[in-house]
């Protein structure tokens, strides 16, 4: 397995896989994705027998703060290590990041727990679709 950074021919197959995995709600169309992409800063795909099986996306300043905004893996590639390799690959070795999340999904909070996410009782969130008034 490889991890790597994802590039504009990835797109397509990126999409089938974010598609198939919980989430065609957030992604529109293949599009949009690209456009998803090219705005975060750090983006990666995992491939396996040439096949794109996992893939993350962050906005990151590099520097102070960074949100891990994408975590997925294809269903028969799970347990295997792919989502911790993709975190590691985004979040990298510098401490001085602090890394925010959403985990919201069943077993997110374990899964990211084990690498040393935490939650945290500092961060709000202003959900989407919501206007700042009222």
């Amino acid at each position: 397995m490889q991890i790597r950074s994802a590039a504009v021919s990835d797109l397509d197959a990126v999409h089938r896989l974010l598609s198939t995995n919980g989430w065609a709600h957030r992604i529109g169309d293949a599009e949009h994705l690209g456009r998803l992409v090219s705005a975060s800063q750090r983006a990666v795909v995992a491939v396996a027998d040439d096949e794109i099986v996992g893939f993350a996306r962050a906005i990151t300043d590099g520097m102070s703060n960074g949100y891990l905004s994408m975590v997925v893996v294809a269903q028969p590639f799970r347990r295997r290590g792919i989502g911790q390799a993709l975190v590691q690959h985004i979040v990298g070795p510098e401490t001085s990041i602090t890394w925010v999340l959403r985990a919201g999904r069943a077993g997110a909070a374990e899964f990211f727990a084990r690498m040393g996410f935490s939650a945290s009782s500092v961060a709000m969130e202003r959900p989407r679709g919501r206007s700042s008034e009222g």
